[in-house]
């Protein structure tokens, strides 16, 4: 069954300068830009939407935007990373289709003024994780940038080099660098680190990631407690099984020069792993950086947004880290976008195919559009 909007005149498509605190990034590159208007849509973008990614509002008008300060008053479909604020949502077209990541229960006003302006919204971190996905998904490919970045920064506070140095003042050996999660993130970290010389670990409470983590040229840390779960989801440590792997994590964490933590489950806090009493355990002069400190944190002593010395560990909790790669993060996330948005093009037209999972799975309100 399929709804189609606006099939009498071209789409248009509309992109308003990114509000939130530190946010550089942006929904829609020149590139981008450029296959929505062959593909039949009028694009009109705010001034300055690319200023915080480098793409100059020339390089939008070179293939075919229109700069309007009320780009997004008309449009039928609305592009943007962070959520707009809340009077914006109100003032867009009723019935107008709003896509990025836009965490609607996050904020009751926000999914309220969603609904009253009959908006149909698509929150890209609801999109269903599968092979077909891929090209879409923003939070894979958000996540490796934040990974990344997460390692230069511990790299920066360490009070150390990360490589193996023969010089003549002697030998340096290697930093011991830890990578808490094996998710993209985690392998992205794990990979960074081991480019820049690292002895790389990877911890992970799945198995099953072993393989992934030495392919990266890391080594998987073994505790010696499994919580392998049926479709490749971890299950739940019993209580002796936790304080074991906390008991020995601790232990392991005594050698260790740095920690990067990426530990996260979608829609819910972070999982704490790193108590109080480990950081306490850890040699003066190591560091800790927090890439889960947005959803609270994997370590107990994480203050979000802040870098702080607990008694000779640096432990920092760096907050939208993808933002801080802002181009090539713009350029990974646009494309995501610009595939999903392509599920919603046919004809010219804005077509609604509830049939697709990608779209009746993804959409908020659920089922809002039929």
């Amino acid at each position: 069954m399929e709804r189609v909007m606006a099939a009498t005149a071209a789409v248009i498509v509309g992109v308003m300068r990114e509000t939130a605190t530190g946010e550089r990034r942006v929904a829609l590159t020149p590139e981008t830009c450029k296959k929505l208007v062959a593909a039949g849509c009028a694009v009109r973008i705010q001034p300055g939407i690319g200023a915080g990614a480098y793409f100059t509002d020339a390089a939008y008008a070179a293939v075919g935007a229109e700069l309007d300060e009320e780009a997004c008053r008309e449009a039928d479909l609305v592009l943007c990373v962070q959520p707009p604020q809340n009077d914006a949502i109100a003032a867009l077209k009723q019935g107008a289709v709003l896509v990025g990541s836009l965490h609607p229960q996050a904020d009751p006003a926000r999914g309220e003024a969603i609904r009253d302006r009959g908006i149909a919204a698509f929150p890209l971190e609801r999109l269903p994780r599968t092979t077909r996905a891929q090209a879409m998904d923003v939070l894979s490919s958000q996540a490796g940038m934040a990974g990344y970045k997460a390692v230069l920064i511990a790299a920066q506070l360490a009070p150390r080099f990360f490589p193996m140095l023969t010089t003549a003042a002697g030998t340096i050996r290697p930093s011991k660098v830890l990578i808490v999660g094996a998710g993209v993130a985690g392998l992205q970290a794990i990979a960074t680190a081991k480019r820049l010389g690292a002895a790389v670990e990877g911890f992970d409470v799945r198995p099953e990631t072993r393989e992934q983590i030495e392919s990266l040229g890391g080594k998987f840390l073994d505790l010696g407690v499994s919580a392998a779960g049926e479709g490749g989801y971890a299950r739940q440590l019993t209580d002796e099984e936790r304080a074991l792997q906390q008991q020995r994590l601790a232990d392991h964490l005594k050698g260790i020069d740095v920690v990067v933590c990426t530990a996260a489950v979608p829609g819910r806090p972070a999982p704490k792993i790193i108590s109080e009493a480990m950081v306490a355990g850890m040699k003066p002069g190591s560091v800790i950086v927090d890439l889960a400190a947005e959803t609270g944190g994997n370590c107990a002593l994480t203050q979000p947004g802040q870098t702080v010395d607990c008694n000779g560990v640096i432990v920092s909790g760096p907050l939208n880290l993808a933002s801080m790669g802002a181009q090539h993060a713009s350029e990974m996330y646009a494309r995501n976008v610009f595939n999903f948005v392509s599920l919603l093009l046919k004809d010219g037209a804005l077509q609604f195919d509830w049939e697709d999972e990608l779209l009746a799975k993804t959409v908020w309100p659920e089922r809002a559009v039929q």
